[in-house]
């Protein structure tokens, strides 16, 4: 055996490590996209009220300061299981009443507190974001977040 690594073995080395990790990053890729297609999201009950409430999410930039699934920035809560905390999954319309009053009375007023701004929104609009952080809920996220404080 040779004490060395020869030119031509380390070309081969280079291109067969390339090519395995290649297929092996094309079938993760492919193994994700079909389980978030397939088992994590529930696409029976993406509804129009769920695509208005993600344009209302967007128009809106929640995400620059709520996180979603743990993505977005960390100023304000997750807001992936907010629907959870606030008993939606046991009272969904004491939930949706709470979601409501709580956007409505924003900003709260407590000195030395966070804020979140009144962005004004209809009841259409409210009724839309809520559909759609009811949606996002339903998300099989594998545990996350962490807790239910998000």
């Amino acid at each position: 055996m040779a004490e060395y690594l020869t030119k031509s073995a380390a070309r081969n080395i280079f291109y067969g490590g390339t090519i395995f990790f290649l297929i092996l990053f094309t079938i993760l890729t492919l193994h994700s996209h079909y389980y978030i297609r397939n088992v994590s999201t529930d696409e029976s009950t993406l509804t129009e009220a769920v695509a208005r409430g993600k344009h209302v999410w967007e128009r809106h930039s929640c995400i620059n300061c709520h996180t979603l699934l743990g993505e977005g920035a960390y100023f304000a809560p997750e807001l992936g299981n907010v629907w959870v905390r606030y008993g939606g999954r046991n009272n969904t319309e004491g939930a949706r009443m709470g979601l409501k009053a709580w956007m409505r009375a924003q900003p709260t007023g407590v000195p030395g507190r966070r804020q979140m701004p009144q962005f004004n929104l209809t009841e259409q609009e409210l009724d839309d974001l809520i559909d759609f952080l009811e949606w996002t809920s339903r998300i099989d996220t594998l545990g996350w977040p962490p807790n239910d404080a998000g």
